[in-house]
This record gives C-alpha cells, sequence and structure tokens, in this order.
C-alpha cells in the first residue's frame, strides 16, 4: 500500500488491491496541508483509475470558510471529473467539527457522490470493499 504523504498533518495512501485512496487527518490540519492533501489524493484516483475515497476526519477541527469554498469550488468538481463515485467518511466526535462536515456530506451527494457516514474506519473500508461501480448507477 503506497503512502503518498505522511506528515503531522495527514497520512495518505492508496490501497492497491482494493483501489481506495484513504486520508487520516491528524489534529491541526489546515491550510495548504490540507489542500495538497487533497490534490494528491485526487491524483491518485485519476492516476488509478479509482473511484473510492475513505476520509478519516476523526482528528479535524473543522475548516475555515475559505478552505470550504474551495473544497466545494475548486477540488469537487476536479475531483468529480477525475471519477470519484464513493465517500467513506469518519465523522469527528465532538459537535462543530461534525457539524461542519454536514455541508460537504449534503454537497457531495447532491453532485452524485454516493456517501455513507460512519463513526469507525472499519466499517468504512468494509463499505467501500462492498461496492462495485454498478451500485454508484443504481444511486443516481
Amino acid at each position: 500500500m503506497p503512502i503518498l504523504i505522511d506528515n503531522q498533518y495527514v497520512t495518505l495512501q492508496y490501497h492497491e488491491d482494493t483501489k481506495i485512496v484513504h486520508h487520516i487527518y491528524h489534529h491541526g490540519i489546515a491550510g495548504d496541508y490540507l489542500k495538497n492533501a487533497l490534490k494528491r489524493g485526487t491524483e491518485a484516483l485519476k492516476k488509478q483509475d479509482a473511484v473510492k475515497w475513505l476520509s478519516d476526519n476523526r482528528a479535524i477541527d473543522g475548516v475555515t470558510d475559505e478552505e470550504s469554498a474551495w473544497i466545494n469550488d475548486v477540488w469537487l468538481p476536479h475531483t468529480m471529473k477525475a471519477g470519484w463515485k464513493f465517500w467513506a467518511l469518519v465523522v469527528p466526535e465532538k459537535a462543530h467539527p461534525r457539524i461542519n462536515m454536514v455541508q460537504f456530506v449534503t454537497n457531495f451527494a447532491n453532485q452524485g457522490v454516493l456517501v455513507r457516514v460512519f463513526t469507525d474506519d472499519a466499517p468504512a473500508m468494509q463499505w467501500l470493499k462492498s461496492l462495485t461501480d454498478n451500485d454508484a448507477v443504481a444511486s443516481a
């Protein structure tokens, strides 16, 4: 499993056997570290012809309005064009960052990404492994 980024803010990896892009945010990720992790994940998705992404966001404190706008207006369209179809989101325990994630769940789902929310990474990974391209068509 290639590790694409591993620093104090994020671990980004690509699971070759399941074709899943997987990030684990560490406490304090923001700004360029956040954007770089998302961009690198999109590059892996496109390069590997993958469609699944697991976001372990349990350690995130939320995102700023500027980061949110960039994610929705720049990153999301680019990632959708790269072929993204399935998103498993592991949400933070704290209420504020969890509420912050709701806007992304709603927006991404409205754009055609099949989204499921989890509180632990094991069932999130299991769900992604169980999906086929036909699941994206059935959910549209």
